[in-house]
């Protein structure tokens, strides 16, 4: 028997509930595994709340770390036995042992433990597409990071800096500022103090940022905008504050022609190639000390409806476990 978790509607927090299930036997083209460590994520609280419907009843969680405890026909590269991680669908993450498409699951590298495997493969894999591919940082940009102190804002802050990026921050809190300025940060503007957009040109010489990575939504889109340099790229990656609302095209044009993209880290990964060339570069990036898993909180598996609270708050700094046993 193994624990995992069940939603039977959308909701809050409490309505993560919990069963008792038997552990399925792997199919064709299939791996069990046992999990060490479970990621969380902010798109566990979208399929949680139902801004990203999902069929119900259903899991949640769409990264791990663990061993493989049987392997089904068919699967080759993987063994009984092998440390491996997970940052993909399908859901269904938050349990104690699942079976996975071995098309999805990657053999970690003896320079990565299990927990870090959790803490960054999805946050790692979603930095990767978005400074290596949805807009390619290189030395001399200005990049703009909300959330700076956040799972995902952390790890693009450091890999940016490391491109010879110019990275600013916004953050809310003196906590959260000096954690983002160790994570890579140039300057840090305090949301809660001053107007970000006139920070950025300030700090700047009134030019704006080249890219703006935006997970928060709603409560930063025109800030977002207003941060940006003609022809300056808008990456909204995340709906944190809700979805950011329609608006008219032309809002674009008359802040300078800019760009406006709203990626998937699913679509940057969908082939088996693509996301292993992502991994290898997440595992390299972290065994040469570029990417630090830094891990600001631990919950027991059974806690995840505390873990979904702490998150929505933003009282969590860097990555979030849930760990089984």
């Amino acid at each position: 028997m193994a624990l995992r978790c069940r939603i039977e509607s959308t909701g809050g927090p409490e309505v993560i509930d919990w069963v008792d299930e038997s552990s399925a036997e792997p199919g064709a083209g299939e791996v069990g595994i046992r999990h060490t460590a479970v990621g969380l994520n902010y798109i566990d609280v979208y399929h949680r709340s139902g801004l990203y419907p999902l069929p119900l009843p259903s899991g949640l969680g769409l990264e791990a770390a663990g061993m493989v405890t049987a392997v089904g026909p068919d699967v080759t590269g993987l063994a009984q036995g092998d440390r491996v991680a997970y940052a993909s669908a399908p859901i269904g993450a938050y349990a104690e042992e699942r079976v996975m498409p071995a098309d999805r699951v990657l053999r970690l590298p003896d320079g990565v433990d299990d927990e870090a495997a959790a803490a960054l493969m999805l946050k790692g894999l979603t930095a990767h597409a978005l400074l290596f591919r949805t807009f390619p940082v290189r030395a001399g940009h200005i990049v703009l990071v909300h959330a700076a102190a956040g799972g995902v804002g952390s790890l693009l802050c450091a890999w940016a800096r490391h491109l010879g990026a110019r990275v600013i921050g916004t953050v809310g809190s003196a906590a959260k500022a000096e954690h983002a300025r160790a994570a890579g940060c140039e300057a840090v503007i305090r949301y809660d103090e001053e107007p970000v957009a006139e920070a950025m040109r300030s700090l700047t010489e009134g030019r704006g940022a080249d890219v703006v990575y935006d997970g928060v939504g709603a409560a930063t889109f025109e800030t977002s905008l207003d941060s940006l340099a003609p022809l300056g790229m808008m990456v909204s990656f995340g709906n944190a504050s809700g979805a950011v609302p329609p608006f008219a095209p032309s809002e674009l044009a008359t802040r300078g022609s800019l760009f406006f993209t709203r990626p998937s880290v699913m679509d940057y990964i969908a082939d088996r190639s693509s996301l292993e060339a992502g991994a290898v570069a997440v595992f390299e990036a972290v065994m040469a000390g570029v990417l630090a898993p830094e891990i600001g909180q631990r919950y027991p598996l059974r806690e995840a409806a505390q873990a979904h609270r702490d998150l929505e708050a933003r009282r969590t700094t860097g990555a979030s476990l849930l760990l089984p046993g």
